[in-house]
């Protein structure tokens, strides 16, 4: 397995490769990252001079040097997780989603095309496609919109994205799909939902919530604090991206849930409790920091998964609790303070 991660100095993305590197299956692995305000290769520091690791910063925007790193690289699998992926920043400015999360992805689709169906068309004889080759693209559950107060999303649930972020993602699914059913390329896509855990750049609630704790700053929460997200611990996440990739359906999606639901103000409270418990020199009462401010221009109000299938076929499920991840959680980034400081001291 020649493996190609894109996004892979992002949270998710550093988090798989740290997971896979020494598996036996991979040959090679290539971070293809460009390096925005997200993606650091502080967080690879542990992998960066593994023997089977390469890193090419390149932009998905840049098809022609997308092309070239498919081919020079002899890429047999993909795990494609590179995109913009903040819904506030794409409110702001949706120009970049659109162009990395839909036009790059077309990019690296058509390299994967030429470079593993030279004829154009999969062949059901040649030994060089099925599982030889893999694309596995990683989504969101947000492309399925807002859900009411009971119910799962599965992998048959509608598409409404209410965000251009979103938008931008379920517009990368359907060309994932649609490679896959016109062209026959390999592929499979999974959707989860909200990831936490170590190497989360600070601007989601998680972290920035641990943050400003610190800081003895407002805590900001949107609206009143019930929106509901299902939570799935980041090293759960990778495994089941793994056993996806090597032993998913061609052509099907799997919804990947931490089983967890929980609201905003119930997720802040309970960070807000442990980091008294952690470091009780900041004095306590932590949760007189939170401010409740106007809520998100289309924020959905709900997202929970039914991880149904992952299991049935693939046996995934995760091995964290949420109470067991949220420690975890909060523990490292109270003791990894210094990488806080230089992820978030760049321009």
């Amino acid at each position: 397995m020649n493996l190609l991660v894109t996004g892979g100095a992002g949270f998710i993305g550093s988090n798989l490769i740290r997971h896979i590197i020494e598996r036996p299956e991979v040959d090679m692995l290539v971070n293809l990252d460009c390096l925005t305000y997200a993606g650091h290769l502080e967080s690879l520091d542990e992998v960066a001079r593994h023997r089977k690791y390469g890193f090419a910063k390149v932009d998905l925007r840049d098809g022609s040097v997308v092309h070239q790193i498919v081919h020079d690289c002899r890429i047999t699998h993909v795990a494609h997780l590179a995109a913009e992926s903040h819904v506030d920043r794409s409110i702001d400015g949706p120009a970049d989603f659109i162009h990395t999360n839909i036009l790059g992805t077309f990019h690296l689709l058509e390299a994967c095309r030429s470079a593993w169906l030279p004829a154009g068309q999969y062949d059901s004889s040649s030994p060089s496609t099925g599982l030889s080759h893999r694309f596995h693209h990683v989504s969101t559950d947000e492309v399925y919109g807002s859900l009411g107060p009971c119910g799962y999303f599965t992998e048959t649930s509608p598409y409404a994205p209410n965000s251009p972020y979103s938008a931008s993602k379920a517009s990368s699914d359907m060309l994932v799909r649609a490679y896959h059913h016109t062209y026959g390329l390999p592929a499979v896509i999974t959707n989860c939902s909200n990831n936490y855990g170590p190497y989360q750049f600070p601007e989601k609630l998680i972290p920035k919530t641990i943050l400003r704790i610190l800081d003895r700053h407002a805590i900001p929460v949107y609206g009143n604090g019930m929106n509901v997200r299902d939570w799935l611990y980041v090293g759960d996440h990778v495994d089941a991206l793994w056993q996806v990739l090597i032993r998913g359906r061609d052509g099907e999606t799997y919804n990947i849930g931490g089983g967890t639901e929980c609201t905003n103000i119930e997720l802040v409270g309970m960070i807000c409790d442990l980091v008294d418990e952690f470091m009780p020199a900041l004095g306590g009462n932590s949760r007189s920091l939170i401010s409740f401010v106007g809520d998100r221009p289309g924020h959905d109000f709900r997202y929970a998964i039914d991880a149904s299938r992952i299991r049935g076929e693939l046996g995934w499920s995760p091995a964290h609790t949420f109470a067991r991840g949220i420690q975890r959680t909060v523990r490292w980034y109270l003791e990894h303070q210094e990488w806080i400081r230089a992820v978030t001291s760049k321009p």
